[in-house]
């Protein structure tokens, strides 16, 4: 049976020690198999404390990179581009720490950071890219950690929105792959099950939510025809479910989360976990 994993920004952000300890034991009563912990900045949480909090509590990891104003590989100075990789470093090696497989997120330009690009410019916009992306990549390499990218949806970047573009961006790169999120595919991709299996090889980790960003399940999303796909692309790693409190005025804000999308956060986790298994046990 597939992991499902769940990401700590459905309660709380940013994430501290306090509250990892808390939601570590929650989490794997409800029975999930591991807790996605994002790095807004290295230091909010103590990633050896991280690691043994989760082996008591029997639960993996994974790990997100997080892109504010003023993280930036592309379109940016020089000195903005050299603290954006020493910032990833970092995160690879919390990755690492804490046992996890890969970093995951937008690693090329901060959230909500948007221009018109022309078809040459896009071109030479993914070259800086590979370029300023591979020292990262070659750290994480010796860490045994994958850089996963991962695609936004227009409305955050103009950089990568689809599955297509983000192979064409990071190809060439060993050790980098991309980082599904179904919230975004579900606006960029004609089909996402196309898309994914397109991307046969190269995925290297998964987010799922709703197409409202709720609990999967309940939503217009195919899900049998996303879990299938996922099988067909040769993707076997977790589906981690990502989502966002309202109750948080910065994550509020940042994520557009205007209204509750469960009745409580906890049932947002725990009915995106029971539907998971539900459909996931369907496949076998």
């Amino acid at each position: 049976m597939r992991r499902i994993g769940v990401n700590t920004w459905v309660w709380a952000s940013p994430l501290d020690d306090a509250t990892l300890a808390a939601l570590a034991a929650r989490v794997a009563a409800w029975g999930f198999d591991l807790l996605e912990l994002p790095v807004e900045n290295t230091g909010d949480w103590d990633p050896a404390r991280a690691a043994k909090v989760l082996g008591e509590h029997g639960i993996g990891a994974s790990v997100c990179l997080v892109m504010p104003p003023g993280r930036e590989l592309v379109a940016a100075n020089g000195l903005t581009v050299l603290a954006t990789q020493d910032y990833l470093r970092r995160v690879v090696d919390v990755a690492a720490e804490v046992g996890a497989p890969a970093i995951a997120g937008p690693a090329y330009a901060s959230v909500g950071r948007t221009w018109r690009i022309t078809p040459p410019e896009r071109a030479a916009l993914y070259e800086e890219l590979r370029e300023n992306l591979a020292p990262v990549a070659e750290h994480a390499r010796a860490a045994g950690v994958q850089i996963a990218v991962e695609p936004l949806n227009r409305y955050e970047t103009s950089v990568l929105n689809t599955i297509g573009q983000t192979l064409e961006a990071i190809d060439g790169l060993d050790g980098v792959g991309v980082a599904i999120d179904t919230y975004h595919q579900n606006i960029e991709e004609r089909h996402i099950g196309a898309a994914l299996r397109a991307a046969r090889g190269r995925i290297a980790h998964v987010q799922v939510c709703g197409n409202d960003r709720g609990a999967p399940g309940g939503d217009h999303i195919d899900w049998p025809d996303v879990l299938s796909a996922l099988d067909d692309a040769g993707y076997d790693g977790p589906l981690c479910i990502e989502s966002f409190t309202g109750e948080n005025a910065s994550i509020a804000t940042a994520a557009s989360i205007w209204r509750p999308l469960a009745p409580s956060q906890d049932e947002l986790a725990t009915d995106g976990l029971e539907f998971l298994r539900e459909v996931l046990g369907g496949q076998g």
